[in-house]
């Protein structure tokens, strides 16, 4: 299949710019009554609900279109709605199960073959209709349900944390997921940032929301659709902009205000990984999944892909940017933020909806993921690997794949750019700790190892770390991580080849199901996993589970392929190519992807083939 820009030409890839997703989640004020124990289920009972009986949505003159944001949930109760989604290989399938857990029993139940083929959520899960003031039907559609959307607690006595990764991947190369919705706990029906637009014009409507008939039947779903009287606003950048100032200043500003404000100007201080498809991405670094989506999708700056514009919010609607996001072409999915988070209170602490960030009594899923502590001080005595659990690195097959120019930096030239993906299948995380001797630019790493209590038993030197300071990067990079090369038809001869520094983030969730995975990695955004230019040391973790990706989309990191002749080839991604760091199997670290080159210089070609059953680029 060939390659379009957002612009429509042709296999290239257009000078990109950041988006981020933006999402909404669940009023407080949503409270059921919770379940006779001596009644409960083995299966939990799932309801749709509505948070509020009215929204307002806005229409933006220069980007015409309504977010169906309406304000529905799906809640669980009697037990935790759990799915577990996988496929054994490329050549295979995805399946899908339920997971039914009551007390120490455990049981598992497939869904119909079919159903659901992909990792990105159910198929066809809401059917909304909508109806004008004179009661004509303007809109009829269905739309696509992640249970792992934005969430939040439906009663006091629920747990107060969700067991869930907070969105459903979209690496096409994903091998494993798990969705659910906690019990006592409710999820967003809305896709957030994967939702597409509609066309309303300014005016009241009514929106009816539902279940589906085959999710009602295969879950036990009532048939209770939910009505939501829709207000479509028409509004204009240019208005907001001008407006925007004299309402902040106008605003008071609580402590906790001036905490998220300055959270939120760190958090745009070092832009970074996680882009989408047909958007502008950030000019340079890591690659859009989410961590969890990461994920959850996932780029760092450098490896920014096209991605589409960020969908428009409200400040009402509560709906904000999240900003844990990965280095790939593809951006998690929505985070949690408290519809609680709506206009009054937002100007009661002095916030815009996109100022809000963690803080005691406050969680809106858009703080910045935590960094990983190193070591007070760099290791003693003698290096030893012991017989432990180790990391398992694997790459997956090149994905994002286009022909791109030199822009202005390099002009007349033609480059494949591409993502590339490198992931630990566990069943022990990888632990780096950079250390720095005061006046040199490289710092020295050390690759750590742990017991099955988590005490650190070993520990050996494993390369360096550099200073990045290229923007969208400005972080200290674990060197010689990955290697790419481009191959002939033969797959012997490299024609083009290259290595990357890699500042380690869990920017995708490629499989949840493995052993050890961890649903919750910390370091999954790059403002804060990799250090800054005075850091005198650094920690860098790829969990169990989550992978890194990094788009190779500028010249330098992309293959050159202006003077190549036309054909196939094959792009290689190589984890771990000079073999320092130590692994359960080094025997499955490459992936290939096939491409096919064409056209003429200056107006380059690329067809990107399906891998065995995945047609994604």
């Amino acid at each position: 299949m060939m390659t379009r820009s957002p612009q429509g030409r042709p296999g290239r890839l257009a000078r990109p710019s950041l988006a981020v997703a933006a999402a909404v989640a669940l009023t407080a004020g949503v409270v059921a009554a919770a379940p006779d124990a001596r009644t409960a289920e083995p299966s939990p009972k799932l309801s749709l609900i509505a948070a509020t009986t009215s929204v307002t949505l806005d229409s933006w003159k220069d980007d015409p279109g309504v977010y169906l944001d309406l304000g529905t949930y799906l809640t669980s109760e009697n037990g935790a709605f759990e799915l577990k989604v996988t496929r054994k290989s490329y050549k295979d399938p995805v399946v899908a199960t339920q997971v039914l857990r009551n007390g120490r029993k455990t049981t598992a139940r497939a869904l119909p073959a079919g159903l659901v083929k992909d990792f990105s959520g159910l198929p066809g899960f809401a059917r909304i209709t909508v109806t004008d003031a004179a009661g004509r039907t303007v809109l009829k559609r269905t739309e696509d349900f992640c249970p792992n959307n934005a969430s939040g607690r439906i009663r006091p006595d629920a747990p107060a944390n969700s067991t869930y990764p907070q969105s459903c991947p979209v690496n096409p190369f994903t091998l494993g997921s798990v969705w659910g919705v906690e019990n006592g706990w409710a999820s967003n029906t809305y896709a957030g940032y994967y939702a597409k637009p509609v066309q309303l014009a300014a005016g009241t409507y009514t929106a009816t929301i539902s279940v589906t008939k085959t999710y009602r039947d295969l879950f036990g779903i009532a048939n209770k659709p939910q009505t939501v009287k829709v207000t479509v606003r028409e509004r204009s950048w240019e208005e907001d902009q001008e407006s925007a100032p004299a309402a902040r200043s106008a605003a008071p500003r609580s402590a906790a205000g001036r905490q998220g404000h300055d959270r939120h100007a760190v958090q745009h201080g070092h832009e970074g990984h996680g882009q989408a498809p047909d958007a502008p991405a950030a000019p340079s670094g890591h690659t859009p999944s989410a961590p969890s989506g990461h994920t959850a999708a996932s780029a760092h700056a450098a490896h920014g892909a096209p991605t589409r514009p960020e969908a428009p919010a409200a400040p009402t609607t509560g709906a904000a940017p999240t900003f844990n996001i990965g280095h790939g072409p593809y951006p998690p999915a929505p985070p949690a933020l408290p519809w609680a988070l709506k206009k009054t209170s937002l100007e009661r602490q002095g916030l815009s909806a996109a100022e809000a960030g963690d803080r005691p009594g406050l969680t809106d899923g858009s703080r910045q993921a935590p960094a990983a502590r190193p070591n007070a001080e760099r290791p003693t005595g003698r290096a030893t690997v012991p017989d432990v659990p180790k990391p398992d690195l694997r790459s997956l097959p090149a994905y994002g794949i286009t022909v791109s120019d030199g822009y202005e930096d390099v002009p007349g030239k033609d480059y494949l750019a591409f993502s590339a993906n490198v992931w630990n299948a566990g069943p022990a995380k990888l632990v780096v700790d950079g250390f720095r001797t005061p006046g040199k630019e490289l710092m020295d790493s050390y690759q750590y190892f742990y017991d099955a209590r988590g005490k650190q038993v070993g520990y050996t030197p494993t390369g360096t770390m550099e200073w990045d300071p290229r923007p969208g990067h400005e972080h200290w990079h674990f060197t010689d991580f990955a290697s790419y090369r481009l191959l002939k038809a033969d797959k012997k001869e490299s024609v083009r080849s290259g290595k990357e520094a890699f500042c380690l983030a869990n920017t995708d969730a490629v499989d949840y199901t493995v052993k050890n995975a961890n649903w919750h990695p910390d370091n999954t955004d790059l403002s804060t996993a990799c250090g800054q230019e005075n850091s005198i040391s650094v920690r860098e973790v790829l969990d169990v589970g989550s992978g890194d990706t990094y788009t190779q989309d500028l010249p330098g990191q992309s293959f050159d392929i202006t003077d190549l002749p036309n054909g196939t080839y094959y792009i290689q991604v190589l984890a771990n190519p000079e073999n320092r760091l130590k692994e359960t199997d080094h025997t499955n670290n490459s992936a290939q992807r096939k491409v096919v080159l064409g056209g003429k210089k200056g107006a380059r070609t690329v067809q990107v083939p399906a891998h065995h059953l995945v047609d994604a680029n």
